[in-house]
């Protein structure tokens, strides 16, 4: 099954997927992002705000969020934790 991570707004994407999460403000992640755009792989996830993370999937996509990395972070951690959790009760 799918774990899933609130990104932001009610959005969602699958931490088996996620690769990386970073800051957008580097240049090389701003070039990543436009050569994203131009091969239109890039899901914008930010409801219009200013994009403070981005999520490179192994797909080669790119996810835009309006979320610190850090944040989200947090919340992959607390996802893995639950799973861990979950896997000790069952044993």
């Amino acid at each position: 099954m799918a774990d899933l991570v609130n990104i932001g707004f009610g959005n969602y994407v699958n931490t088996q997927k996620v690769v990386a999460v970073v800051n957008p403000d580097a240049a090389p992640i701003k070039r990543m992002v436009q050569n994203a755009r131009e091969a239109q792989k890039v899901i914008d996830a930010t409801q219009g705000r200013r994009t403070k993370s981005v999520l490179v999937l192994e797909t080669e996509q790119i996810v835009l969020s309006a979320m610190q990395p850090d944040t989200i972070a947090r919340r992959f951690a607390a996802n893995i934790m639950a799973e861990q959790d979950m896997k000790g009760e069952e044993q």
